[in-house]
């Protein structure tokens, strides 16, 4: 009874108060009150006591009679814009000072008793702009942000609960005592900062009463509002959490297919909104990032490299190449608009004039006009290349303008906003999910479609080896004379060396063409097929060594950069043989490197010459004509396997079989080859 008693001449004693021009005495019992007003009410700072140092306008005794009166009640119809409060009330630029920021004072005078012993408190739970300190009869007793040295502007942080105790009270009255009431005069210097004036709807001030009572209850109150204010803030959490995640998978998809470039932005786009998100959540709910910190990173680095990031995504996701101009312009205007937005939102210099900073505003709205023409653009010409599937981009296209006049929305209170349970939901937000969750299922689409291709890759590599097989021999046909035995171990799956053993129909003479083309997998791979069918051609007409070289060098000059070394002998039957070479690896003779002319590859200069040499091969000599993979192995502690090796191998090794295995054994990095050509007495079947 005693508690019901004590709210009920609470409540009664606050209607008083707020309803008559002499107010009632509060009594503070274990609760509180909303100090509706009237509030005096006065732009501009303090003059100082020159005594004291003091601000004059926080003492009790200083005439605060010609002041406005302020009345901080709720107004029917009126909530907070981003969080639906219905506490909330408009600042000082609704009620005659529009435009204006810098410092502001509101005084309030409070007869009430309080028992001996007790512990008052002051708290804030709405929003305010942007900081303000707290005096009590004269007296500094607490602030909301980091107020400076004379002429610095205050660091200022989006509002949170907050509960400042009072000096103790200095009446001994209890309740129910006849005493007089005791007068608190509680004055209130507020800041306002140029941010806070573009960014906060009805800015200015107290956008809700403040409360006032027994400090016990108002901490109590204090920690249920903080956690309603985490709680409002969930859905950002979720978000963060989504967007963190799809960054990290659609990073794996960037190791998953190399080639294509819009993993690797989409990744960066999605980073973005992850550090978005956690700036936001920082920013709302603690005080590591400052009002002005918050809108720097947001607005000036963040969300314009998040639109540029997002229009580049579109432009490698059509796989655009004309015109050339459109990234180039794409980085300039995103440069542009960090560097307006900066001037524009004053978050830079408060000193920049308004007038100036306006101008920067306007500019960096007519920039994002022209991004967004420029995504439209990209974006029509890109339903043109693909038809159908070009359409499914536009769910993830529009949410795009949001973000691109997020900060019109706000200021012309266009921001739409949802509370489900407590929890906040903007506009932007919402979009960003629905562009994410659109983007989400167009890179499942893009990653099947580089799955169906991949497979497709693997056939054409699968069909380029068989075809491979066919061109390079693996069983060669007896020769009268000559013993050879072949090795080839691409270092892919198609590789870039190549022979060709050709005998001559009627004199019986043999022409072996060994060759490695520039690069390796699948492009080396068409070249040799290339080659291939050019030495094919070539003997039909002659089997001269030169001759062949001379046809190779002119169909590689037809392919612009490709080149290829490549050696040409012929072996009679007598034994005398011609060798011609262009840049490849001399062979070796019974162990010893034939000593030749360095000639360049083939394919550099249209009929240069290549080094050719004449020599006798007797019964029992033994030739080694091997690539350059061979001194190219590399084992674990990145040694060559060198040339010094190789003299030793080719003197010891009996086969190509031999000389192969160590190689890849010491550590294969390029493609494989070796043809052993050994001449014999009489007839000898030739080996693969």
């Amino acid at each position: 009874m005693a508690g019901r008693f004590c709210g009920l001449l609470l409540l009664l004693a606050a209607c008083a108060f707020s309803a008559s021009a002499q107010p009632t005495p509060l009594v503070l019992g274990p609760s509180v009150v909303a100090l509706n007003g009237p509030w005096k009410f006065q732009i501009g700072d303090s003059p100082t006591d020159t005594r004291t140092g003091k601000p004059l306008w926080a003492e009790p005794n200083f005439d605060d009679s010609h002041w406005e009166t302020v009345d901080l009640t709720p107004q029917p119809g009126l909530s907070d814009p981003f969080t639906g409060d219905r506490r909330y009330v408009g600042g000082w630029t609704t009620k005659g000072h529009p435009d204006y920021w810098g410092y502001a004072w509101y005084r309030i005078r409070v007869p009430l008793m309080a028992g001996s012993g007790k512990s008052l408190g002051f708290a804030t739970f709405g929003r305010m702009d942007d900081a303000y300190e707290l005096f009590d009869g004269g007296e500094r007793v607490g602030s909301w942000g980091k107020f400076q040295a004379s002429g610095k502007s205050p660091v200022t942080y989006f509002t949170q609960p907050v509960m400042i105790p009072l000096r103790p009270s200095s009446s001994s009255s209890l309740p129910d005592s006849d005493a007089g009431a005791s007068e608190r005069l509680l004055a209130v210097r507020f800041w306002l900062g140029p941010v806070g004036l573009l960014h906060t709807p009805l800015s200015g001030g107290f956008h809700s009463a403040p409360l006032l009572g027994e400090a016990g209850a108002l901490a109590t109150k204090v920690q249920l509002e903080r956690q309603k204010l985490i709680r409002e803030y969930y859905y950002s959490a979720f978000e963060f959490l989504v967007y963190l995640g799809l960054a990290i998978l659609v990073s794996g998809l960037v190791f998953f297919d190399r080639s294509d470039a819009v993993y690797r932005w989409v990744a960066g786009c999605f980073l973005l909104f992850t550090l978005m998100s956690a700036i936001y959540i920082l920013a709302q709910c603690t005080q590591v990032i400052s009002f002005r910190t918050f809108f720097v990173w947001f607005q000036v680095i963040v969300n314009p490299l998040s639109v540029g990031g997002w229009m580049m995504v579109w432009w490698v996701w059509f796989r655009l190449r004309h015109p050339a101009w459109v990234p180039k312009a794409i980085a300039i205007l995103t440069v542009s608009q960090m560097i307006t937005m900066a001037f524009g939102a004053n978050l830079v210099n408060d000193a920049v004039p308004r007038q100036v900073g306006m101008a920067f505003f306007v500019v960096s709205v007519v920039i994002r006009l022209l991004l967004a023409a420029l995504l439209v653009f990209i974006v029509s010409k890109g339903i043109r290349a693909t038809g159908t599937e070009g359409w499914l981009v536009l769910p993830a296209v529009i949410p795009m303008g949001a973000a691109l006049f997020e900060n019109e929305l706000i200021v012309f209170h266009l921001m739409g906003v949802w509370h489900f349970r407590g929890v906040t939901i903007l506009f932007v937000e919402a979009a960003e999910m629905i562009m994410a969750a659109a983007v989400s299922l167009l890179m499942l689409l893009r990653m099947l479609q580089s799955v169906r291709r991949q497979r497709e890759m693997a056939l054409d590599v699968k069909q380029a080896q068989e075809v491979q097989r066919v061109l390079i021999p693996k069983q060669l046909p007896p020769i009268a004379g000559l013993a050879i035995e072949t090795e080839y171990h691409p270092a892919r799956d198609v590789g870039g060396d190549f022979f060709q053993i050709v005998q001559h129909p009627t004199d019986g003479s043999v022409l072996i063409v060994a060759g490695d083309v520039a690069g390796k997998g699948l492009k080396a791979g068409m070249m040799v097929a290339l080659l291939v069918g050019a030495i094919r051609t070539a003997t039909d007409t002659s089997l001269d060594p030169e001759f062949v070289l001379g046809v190779l060098n002119k169909r590689l000059m037809r392919r612009g950069d490709a080149q290829a070394t490549c050696l040409s002998l012929l072996i009679g039957l007598d034994g005398e043989a011609t060798l011609a070479n262009a840049g490849h690896m001399p062979p070796y003779l019974n162990g010893e490197p034939m000593d030749m002319q360095g000639a360049l590859p083939l394919g550099l200069i249209d009929g240069a010459a290549c080094s050719v040499m004449r020599f006798r091969l007797a019964v029992g000599d033994k030739l080694l004509l091997m690539s350059d993979g061979i001194v190219e192995a590399m084992d674990a502690h990145g040694q060559l396997f060198g040339f010094e090796r190789l003299h030793q191998l080719a003197r010891s090794a009996t086969s190509a079989t031999e000389v192969a295995a160590v190689a890849q054994r010491f550590g294969q990095e390029d493609d494989i080859s070796v043809i052993s050509v050994t001449r014999t007495a009489g007839f000898d079947p030739a080996i693969a």
